[in-house]
């Protein structure tokens, strides 16, 4: 198959049988359903867009493994241009969605184990790498959508993960056999998960030999036995029940997480990446978070690009538009969407390649990239509301607006530019509520500070990335000290 279109996709989701819960009720199928279905439209859009022409060079590419066109959320990276051009890719994604189109974890988790689980292999004599080839053919093969899973509930985080009063607290080994393992535990915040085919599961921190039962890295179909997901709370979220689509700010799109639960799960050897050696999982994790930093200059660009146009169209309904500040807001909000965009590209094209063929970003750039993402998207979000005024969160609902009675009285008193409907005002407001504090904040505001890591986690990897020492050098050689 190798290119699957976005509506055999969606066929492909209804033959699977996920166990998913929400609301305490089991739902039979995600595309089906109208909270989750906005999150198969936002995957459904990385297959579409494959399809068409204007975008091939940006969509797909050609694997390595099997020298056939592939989507390029599966590809392994053979060159600093294809990091650029999958910033680019997931900037169009973005701009196309408004919100999180959920193939990038999966795609950052597939570079990490593939260098990995070589250097494993190089070191242990195991078969790691072969595994994983293997499997990576698979998922370009069938085109399909894994769901990267790396962060654990964790507990104490004052805690190692052996030492936890509770061991399930990170996904663990609790039984070794011939012909596999089985794992328990969760992994958290997992994007996507409703909607995709399979789970590729990372150990979440830097391990030590105690903990070498945590250090598994494995791939299972997203409805093997054992596993089930509760999917998170977001706010608005029952607003996809009610008549209509204004309410909903994005009528179309959106992204989802949930809570995934494996319950004494069977992963077969074929199916293991790594398993107990725990002086790799710092490679792992770090090289994933590298990557997914590096993907927040392009997602997160591009759905700032929705919202900059959002608030453009608020200022001029409002009648606002010639003012000085709000162009200097408009100026500004570019401006910091830019440089989010210049990080992405930075780290790229300053990329390098692994012992196994793949490239990998530059750690620095990529960390400062994701460290201006948990600030910008914020400053950006604050000047888009500032442009929209109060009526973004204060205007009446579409059926007050679809009322008999009532609905004159919303559409007279609520009006702007006299040349603009008032319906197309409301729509516009709501667009930038959702996408500033409803379901969409998941993906662009709230995730912007935690997504890929906390702030401090990228201010770890730049203080060990920025060689303080080769800089004191320089000052001491400017002014002869020896």
């Amino acid at each position: 198959m190798a290119l699957m279109t976005g509506e055999q996709y969606l066929e492909s989701l209804r033959k699977l049988h996920p166990r998913i819960y929400m609301f305490g009720k089991q739902i039979p199928c995600a595309v089906d359903d109208p909270i989750l279905r906005p999150s198969v439209n936002s995957v459904k859009m990385t297959y579409d867009l494959a399809q068409m022409p204007e975008y091939e060079a940006l969509m797909t590419t050609t694997s390595n493994i099997t020298g056939r066109k592939i989507n390029r959320f599966c590809h392994i990276h053979q060159s600093t241009e294809d990091l650029m051009l999958k910033v680019k890719m997931q900037r169009l994604c973005g701009q196309k969605t408004a919100a999180c189109f959920q193939r990038c974890v999966g795609m950052d988790a597939f570079n990490a184990v593939w260098s990995t689980a070589y250097e494993v292999d190089k070191a242990h004599g195991t078969s790691y790498f072969e595994n994983f080839k293997k499997y990576m053919e698979y998922v370009q093969e069938e085109d399909l959508v894994v769901d990267g899973a790396m962060t654990d509930p964790k507990g104490d985080r004052g805690l190692a993960p052996h030492a936890q009063a509770d061991g399930d607290l990170f996904l663990r080994v609790v039984e070794r056999r011939p012909d596999g393992v089985v794992v328990r535990g969760a992994k958290a915040h997992q994007t996507g998960a409703s909607n995709s085919h399979e789970i590729l599961v990372m150990p979440t921190q830097a391990m030590k030999p105690d903990d070498k039962d945590y250090a598994i890295a494995f791939a299972v179909p997203i409805d093997a036995e054992g596993i089930f997901m509760i999917v998170g709370r977001q706010s608005c979220d029952t607003r996809k029940l009610e008549d209509g689509t204004l309410d909903r700010g994005n009528p179309t799109f959106g992204g989802m997480e949930a809570l995934v639960i494996f319950d004494n799960v069977f992963v077969p050897n074929d199916r293991i990446f790594l398993n107990g050696e725990s002086e790799y999982a710092t490679m792992l994790v770090e090289r994933f978070a590298s990557y997914h930093r590096q993907s927040y200059g392009g997602c997160k660009v591009g759905v700032g690009d929705v919202l900059i146009g959002a608030a453009a169209l608020a200022a001029e309904y409002n009648g606002a538009a010639k003012a000085s500040h709000v162009k200097d807001k408009l100026i500004e909000m570019n401006h910091l969407n830019e440089t989010l965009y210049s990080g992405g590209l930075a780290c790229s094209a300053n990329g390098w390649q692994t012992e196994s063929g793949n490239y990998m970003v530059d750690t620095l750039l990529a960390n400062v990239c994701k460290q201006n993402v948990t600030r910008f998207p914020y400053e950006i979000a604050r000047l888009a509301e500032d442009l929209a005024g109060g009526i973004m969160v204060t205007c009446p609902s579409e059926t007050d607006l679809r009322d008999p009675e009532l609905g004159p009285y919303v559409e007279k008193y609520l009006k702007g530019v006299d040349s603009v409907p008032t319906i197309n005002r409301l729509k516009i407001m709501r667009l930038i509520e959702n996408m500033t504090l409803g379901t969409a904040a998941v993906g662009y505001r709230t995730e912007s500070l935690h997504g890929a890591g906390s702030p401090q986690a990228q201010r770890i990897m730049i203080s060990r990335q920025s060689d303080m020492n080769a800089k004191k050098d320089l000052a001491k050689s400017i002014v002869g000290i020896e």
